[in-house]
């Protein structure tokens, strides 16, 4: 199985603090790639060098078996932090402002409110949504130009039993649809359902990366991983 995206001695630095150092990613396509680590790892920092919102350091980005550049955002889509909403407009409003920005014909929307499950909000404003239905229209925006990968930074912080479900089978479908996902996670309850490949970061370094085996303790494996590293408490 080829990768479809790679990192060779990824560095980040800010001023004097070393935020990644050597960062050699591998995300298999049409995989969900969870990356796991405590507050503070690096990961977010990663996820905003793969998506264009900071630059590297140093090191080299590989997408789709050609360097990144921004050109490749075209077939990135990514949900960062707090889901980009107008609040005074509609998930089908809000989706038509992305395929306009993005130069994307407006009869996908009908299919992407299908897919994230919000067909029937109908005149509903987004900021009336519950916090799920706000990260799955966060989703749906990332999913306008149909990616070849997704990259979703903690997507289940906040939501409720009921919306992590919903969002756990939405990630499921996109594997069906050609669509490689990179998760960013500090639950590991929820790793456990979705990982095929796992990646551990700790003190802005990749610690650990394999392919998940859903009969391994997660839990232990992951302590393990950083206890030996002796970044526990970082």
């Amino acid at each position: 199985m080829t990768d479809l995206l790679t990192t060779n001695n990824l560095r980040k630095v800010f001023k004097d603090q070393v935020v990644l150092e050597g960062i050699d990613l591998h995300v298999p396509r049409n995989q969900v790639y969870c990356l796991l680590g405590l507050n503070g790892a690096g990961k977010t920092t990663l996820m905003k060098i793969l998506t264009g919102m900071i630059s590297k350091t140093s090191g080299q980005v590989i997408f789709d078996n050609h360097e990144w550049s921004r050109k490749d955002l075209k077939n990135i889509g990514s949900l960062i932090e707090n889901a980009p909403l107008y609040g005074n407009l509609t998930a089908q409003e809000n989706l038509k402002v992305i395929t306009k920005l993005r130069g994307v014909d407006d009869s996908v929307i009908s299919n992407i409110l299908n897919t994230i499950g919000l067909t029937n909000t109908g005149h509903k404003l987004s900021k009336d949504f519950s916090l799920g239905m706000k990260e799955r229209l966060g989703i749906g925006l990332a999913l306008v130009g149909e990616p070849k990968l997704l990259i979703l930074d903690e997507p289940t912080n906040g939501l409720d039993p009921v919306g992590i479900q919903q969002l756990r089978n939405l990630i499921a479908e996109f594997k069906n649809k050609d669509i490689t996902i990179i998760i960013s996670s500090h639950m590991l309850s929820e790793v456990e359902h979705l990982a095929d490949t796992i990646g551990i970061i700790g003190g802005g370094k990749l610690l650990l990366e394999k392919p998940y085996d859903h009969q391994e303790n997660l839990e232990k494996l992951f302590n393990d991983t950083l206890e030996k590293a002796g970044v526990l408490n970082v």
